[in-house]
């Protein structure tokens, strides 16, 4: 790939500029400027309209990352140094620019991820509350002070940064999980260098410049595009201090290693498999509303997306039904329009997959308790549209049971028993997220110690994160510490023990 070197022109824009009403020129960002990259040409598709360009420019290249590091090491001890409060003024000011856009922005994510309107707009008002969350952090406890069995002696824990952090963030949230990542690391002192999925550039570009009008001083927070040699080049950086990932299990196992081959810390946020259990005694009516929300919401595009449902034997054909009638009368096609249920998956090669996944499935002896086929006008066809499905799979274990498809589609197994019923919810590698639907308050407790999982919700759906909590996941699900709350100080920062004695 030939690289071209960067421009000097004093003609760089200060700021993104719109090219035309349907499309938005990419520009990273980089040691407080507005850059072109020096890569391939890079375009975000519509999902719903492929032909359709929601924004364009050229993707970054090692060289790019080279730049963006050393900007983020050479301002991390300049912005460690700035007080906390002062730090969160800019989060708070950056909170409330996004605030003011969110239907302007959760437009744009509808066209540039596929989400419902009303998906969009609720996201980019979730990443306003997050920023305004950690911008609030310096009001909250920021250390500790422990006894001392020697006389005229204190013992303080204090926290210092990391240092320069490499966020890489997914495609299906691609403005709620760069905020949940960049406000606690810019709360608690770190610079940042931020590589978004290459499918939603232009939510990261307006992320990126919120916190550039909200007054960030340069090099704190860099954005790069691209994929492959790009992320290679910036979690094996030297002057990597850490990295924080969300996306699949394969590629943040691979970070974790290469994180650990450097000796620097690594959260990863990996896949799921989650799991809704409905017993006899549930409330079916609240159950069947949840359900549906926590598998077709985003188009089952959610790392805590419910993909299974395991019921008891007693209700489970009444269940099946009830949701299948459901996710047959929900309605697929253009997410900007008014009553639209689900817009598209992010990309054909995802569409093909899930679908295969679904066909695969049948052919070892699943059955399909949705039969609405899919309809999409002329001008949606050639979009990457999936019809929600509900699968009644064999009592054999499959490999729709256990594997991700990352998308609409919700397998269902009868139990048993209650056990039997916690069994099926805690089969394979996965334990991210999971919902149990009960009237009674025993069983609801029993499923506390015996479900596998990160986050547990009782009478409501699998997916759902507040700024305020951990977020995470047992088993294959997650690697080092949680996100968001107080988890998230454990990764972006170190602790310090003081031993603090006065002279003679």
């Amino acid at each position: 790939m030939a690289i071209a070197e960067f421009s000097t022109d004093e003609s760089t824009p200060d700021a993104p500029t719109s090219a035309a009403p349907s499309s938005v020129d990419l520009l990273q960002y980089l040691a407080g400027e507005w850059r072109e990259g020096r890569g391939a040409h890079l375009a975000s598709e519509n999902p719903s309209r492929p032909s359709e360009i929601v924004a364009a420019g050229r993707a970054g290249t090692v060289e790019d990352v080279e730049l963006a590091v050393r900007a983020a090491d050479a301002a991390k001890a300049s912005w460690a140094a700035t007080p906390p409060h002062e730090r969160g003024a800019i989060l708070n000011r950056a909170a409330r620019i996004v605030s003011e856009a969110a239907t302007t922005w959760g437009t744009e994510l509808a066209r540039e991820e596929g989400k419902t309107l009303a998906e969009g707009i609720g996201e980019v008002r979730r990443a306003a509350q997050i920023l305004e969350h950690y911008g609030h952090d310096a009001d909250r406890e920021a250390g500790g002070i422990f006894s001392s069995p020697r006389r005229g002696e204190r013992i303080l824990v204090t926290r210092r940064p990391l240092g320069t952090v490499a966020l890489i963030t997914p495609f299906n949230f691609p403005i709620a999980i760069p905020a949940w990542k960049i406000a606690p690391a810019l709360a608690y002192g770190n610079t940042v260098v931020w590589k978004p999925a290459g499918p939603v550039p232009l939510l990261a570009l307006r992320l990126a410049s919120a916190l550039h009008d909200a007054g960030l001083p340069p090099g704190v927070l860099n954005l790069v595009f691209g994929e492959g040699e790009v992320g290679s080049a910036l979690v094996g950086h030297p002057l990597v201090d850490g990295v924080s990932f969300t996306g699949s299990t394969a590629v943040g196992r691979a970070v974790a290693s290469a994180g650990s081959a450097r000796g620097i810390p690594v959260q990863a946020e990996l896949g799921g498999k989650n799991a809704a259990v409905v017993l006899a005694d549930a409330d079916l009516e609240l159950a069947a509303a949840q359900v549906l929300a926590g598998a077709f919401n985003s188009s089952g595009q959610k790392c805590t997306a419910t993909s299974r449902l395991v019921v008891q034997r007693e209700i489970a054909d009444e269940f099946g039904s009830i949701v299948a009638e459901r996710a047959d009368a929900l309605i697929v096609g253009d997410p900007l329009a008014d009553g639209v249920h689900l817009g598209p998956v992010i990309s054909a090669r995802a569409r093909d997959s899930i679908n295969a996944g679904v066909a695969r499935a049948l052919d070892e002896g699943a059955h399909a308790l949705t039969r609405c086929a899919l309809e999409l006008d002329d001008d949606l066809r050639p979009g990457h549209f999936v019809r929600p499905s509900v699968l009644a799979m064999p009592a054999d274990s499959s490999p729709l049971w256990e594997q991700e498809l990352f998308g609409p589609v919700l397998a269902m197994r009868a139990a048993d028993s209650v056990e039997h019923a916690f069994d099926l919810a805690n089969a394979g590698g996965f334990g991210l997220s999971a919902a149990v639907f009960t009237n009674d308050l025993t069983r609801a407790l029993d499923s506390i110690d015996r479900m596998q999982v990160g986050i547990l919700h009782i009478n409501s759906e699998t997916a759902g994160a507040d700024p305020h909590v951990p977020f995470g996941g047992a088993k294959g699900s997650s690697l080092g510490p949680k996100e968001q709350g107080a988890a998230a100080r454990e990764f972006y920062t170190s602790s310090t023990t003081v031993y603090l004695r006065g002279g003679s």
